[in-house]
C-alpha cells in the first residue's frame, strides 16, 4: 500500500481546520506564546496545562517580563508543573533572547537551536506553528502516528529512531500550512491516534494508514521498555519554632527539584523509630533540638520518572537551636511559605498539615 501524500495531506489538514480544540495558545501564533505552551506541554497533558499558561501568561505577558523576573517568581508561577528543569531552560533562552536578539526569537533553525533548552522538537514546533516554516515537530505522539500511518517499525525509544520519523515527517510535509500539518498530527495523536487501541473508526486518514489496512495498529509503535524506577521511603517533618515559624530549605542549586523550597527530609533509616531519626538528623544536620510527634499525620506518594517516593510527614516542635550559618534554611510565616515554590509532595503535605489544624 502506497500513501498518496496530496490526498493524505487534504484529508489531515481539513480534519484539523474543523475540528481542533480551543485551546489558548492557538489564540495568535506570537513566537513566546508559542514556545511557552509547547515548553509545558512536553510530559504534560493540556487539561494541566491550560490554567498554568494562562497564569504564566498573565504575570509574564511579553519574553522581556519573563526574563526580567528573578527565579523565585519564575518557580513559584511553574509549581506544581514539574520538570523544573524545563522552565530554567526556558528562562535563561529567553535572557538570551532578550539580550542577543532584541526580544525577538530566532526565526532559523541553526539560531533557535543554539538556545538552552530548545531541542528539534520545540525549534519545529515554533518555526512551523509562529513562522509558517515547513520543519517537522516530532514528538512522542507524532512518532505514534507515523509509525501507524507508514509501518515504521523502528524502535522509538532509542535515538537513533528520531530521524527516520523527522524524514518521513519531512516527506509528509504540507507546505502551504506547515503550522496546521504539525498541529494536526500533534491533534490526532493526542485525540484519536492514541496509545493502545486507536479509534480508527473516526480517523480522518485512516484510508490512508498503512497499519489500520494490515490489522497491526495495536502493535505500533515498538517500544522497549523502561528500566524500572527505584523506590525511596522518606520522612519530612513540620517543625515550628517558639514564634509559630516553620522551617523550610532550599534544595541545591542542580540536580532533582533543584532551587525548590522543601520541609526538612530524609531516607527511613533502617531500624530506627521515625520520630527517633527525624530528632537524629535535625540534630546531626543542624544543631537542632526538637520534640517530633510519634505519629504521622499525612502519608504522600510521589512518582519521578525514574524514582518514586513515599513520604511520612510528621510534626514537630524546636526546642533549641538556631539555624544561623545553615545554608539554605530558613524559619517562615504560613503566608511567606505559600509564595515560596515547593515540589507538588510537599505541597501536599502543607495541604495536609493546614487541614490537621483547621
Amino acid at each position: 500500500m502506497k500513501i498518496n501524500i496530496e490526498e493524505f495531506q487534504h484529508d489531515l489538514v481539513q480534519w484539523f481546520q474543523e475540528e481542533q480544540r480551543d485551546l489558548p495558545w492557538r489564540k495568535d501564533n506570537d513566537p513566546y506564546k508559542v514556545w511557552v505552551s509547547e515548553v509545558m506541554l512536553q510530559q504534560t497533558r493540556v487539561d494541566t496545562v491550560i490554567p498554568y499558561y494562562n497564569r504564566f501568561l498573565e504575570r509574564f505577558p511579553s519574553i522581556e517580563a519573563f526574563a526580567e523576573a528573578d527565579e523565585e517568581a519564575v518557580l513559584k508561577m511553574w509549581e506544581g508543573l514539574g520538570y523544573y528543569s524545563r522552565v530554567r531552560n526556558l528562562h535563561a533562552a529567553a535572557k538570551e533572547v532578550v539580550n542577543k536578539y532584541g526580544g525577538k526569537v530566532p526565526d532559523t533553525k541553526e539560531k533557535i537551536l543554539k538556545l538552552k533548552g530548545v531541542g528539534p522538537y520545540t525549534a519545529g514546533a515554533v518555526l512551523s506553528i509562529a513562522f509558517g516554516k515547513p520543519i517537522p515537530a516530532v514528538d512522542g505522539n507524532v512518532m505514534r502516528v507515523l509509525s501507524r500511518i507508514l509501518l515504521i517499525t523502528e524502535d522509538i525509544a532509542k535515538t537513533s529512531a528520531r530521524k527516520v520519523f523527522e524524514e518521513a515527517a519531512q516527506e509528509l510535509m504540507y507546505v502551504p500550512s506547515p503550522s496546521h500539518f504539525n498541529q494536526a498530527l500533534m491533534e490526532l495523536g493526542a485525540l484519536i491516534c492514541t496509545p493502545g487501541k486507536p479509534a480508527c473508526l473516526l480517523c480522518p486518514v485512516r484510508e490512508h494508514c498503512r497499519a489500520f489496512a494490515e490489522g497491526v495498529q495495536a502493535e505500533l509503535p515498538v517500544k522497549t521498555r523502561k528500566k524500572s524506577t527505584r523506590h525511596e521511603d522518606r520522612l519530612a517533618v513540620v517543625l515550628r519554632d517558639e514564634h509559630g515559624r516553620i522551617l523550610v530549605r532550599k534544595r541545591p542549586e542542580k540536580g532533582l527539584l533543584a532551587n525548590l523550597w522543601e520541609f526538612p527530609n530524609l531516607k527511613v533509616v533502617p531500624l530506627l523509630d521515625p520520630w527517633e531519626s527525624l530528632q537524629d538528623f535535625l540534630s546531626t544536620e543542624f544543631s537542632l533540638d526538637a520534640t517530633i510527634d510519634h505519629v504521622s499525620f499525612t502519608r504522600v506518594h510521589h512518582v519521578f520518572t525514574h524514582l518514586t517516593w513515599m513520604i511520612d510527614a510528621f510534626e514537630g516542635k524546636l526546642q533549641q537551636g538556631e539555624i544561623t550559618g545553615c545554608g539554605g534554611l530558613r524559619f517562615v510565616t504560613g503566608q511567606e511559605l505559600e509564595e515560596l515554590a515547593f515540589p507538588v509532595s510537599h505541597q501536599k503535605i502543607w495541604k495536609a498539615y493546614k487541614e490537621k489544624k483547621s
